[in-house]
């Protein structure tokens, strides 16, 4: 069997990583044992935080939901028993009515047209209160 110049091909690999790691510093550009470990470091620091930014971007989402609520059921707390005054009660209501809006654009909403959000709150909280009042009266019927 003939024996195979392998240069060309070793040179191929080590230009691909040369490429991934020409912004670097020092050893970290030049060094082809070096840029190997670098870049498994930075592909797996880049599929780990992939789901990091998720998961960070969610708690955002909800942070400023929360937010929005509370200030409006701080404001609007003319009963003591305030009806949406947290988030949990609020996607709760979401969820039971059927409305299809994610956090994202819940926070969106909260963010650019705050009267959106708080129109959305002001339905909850007025179809639990005609919900109660409904039973209310069926159970003074009864009596």
């Amino acid at each position: 069997m003939p024996r195979t110049p392998r240069g060309s091909t070793a040179r191929k690999r080590r230009a691909k990583m040369h490429l991934f790691a020409s912004g670097a510093r020092g050893a970290y550009s030049t060094l082809t044992r070096v840029i190997a470990q670098e870049i498994a470091k930075a592909l797996a620091s880049a599929y780990r935080d992939r789901a990091r930014q998720k998961r960070d971007f969610r708690r955002l989402w909800i942070t400023r939901i929360n937010g929005v609520i509370r200030k409006n059921a701080v404001l609007n707390s003319f009963r003591k028993n305030a009806v949406l005054n947290s988030y949990s009660r609020f996607m709760y209501n979401l969820y039971k009515e059927q409305l299809v809006l994610n956090r994202k654009m819940l926070a969106q909403i909260a963010i650019s047209n705050r009267n959106c959000l708080y129109t959305i709150y002001s339905y909850f909280k007025w179809e639990l209160f005609f919900k109660n009042l409904r039973y209310r009266n069926s159970s003074e019927i009864l009596k």
